[in-house]
């Protein structure tokens, strides 16, 4: 069962999930960037992290990794549901609560996806969720974590 994702690991993987392409930690570095000031190294440690953690996978990409989630936003919060729903000691009850916590447009999504199921069976296809993508792609090589373990070049400058 998935552990709930801290605040940073979910805004990372928010950009991973929405951009659905491989991504590199330049540009969720430059995204993270318009809403708070964060280095680099950070980004790249929690990226990192991720990968480790089966999250992300990743792929060399010249000097650079490239990564990719491992599965989509609602199969992590439909484990996250299953996990909390699964500890109840009345199964039945939990859900009636949770009911009654939603909003008329969460309850009529789920009516929707109970009559998904019901006309196709469980493994109906999660639509995507809309795309954002970055205001632009670095286009020069970018310095990345040296895959050798013995230092990274990570260019000059705050945040680098």
């Amino acid at each position: 069962m998935p552990r709930q994702l801290g605040d940073l690991e979910d805004a990372v993987m928010t950009r991973v999930w929405q951009w659905n392409r491989p991504v590199t930690v330049r540009e969720v570095l430059e995204d993270l960037q318009r809403e708070r000031s964060i280095a680099y190294t950070t980004v790249m440690t929690v990226m990192d992290n991720l990968h480790q953690k089966g999250w992300v996978r990743r792929e060399v990409d010249g000097r650079a990794y490239r990564y990719t989630a491992v599965s989509t936003r609602a199969a992590y919060a439909a484990a996250l549901m299953n996990e909390a729903w699964s500890k109840s000691d009345n199964p039945a009850a939990a859900l009636v609560a949770f009911f009654g916590m939603m909003s008329a447009e969460q309850r009529q999504a789920l009516e929707d996806a109970v009559r998904m199921v019901r006309v196709s069976g469980p493994d109906v296809p999660v639509v995507p969720e809309p795309l954002h993508a970055p205001a632009e792609a670095p286009e020069a090589p970018e310095a990345t974590e040296d895959r050798s373990g013995e230092g990274a070049d990570r260019g000059s400058g705050p945040g680098r």
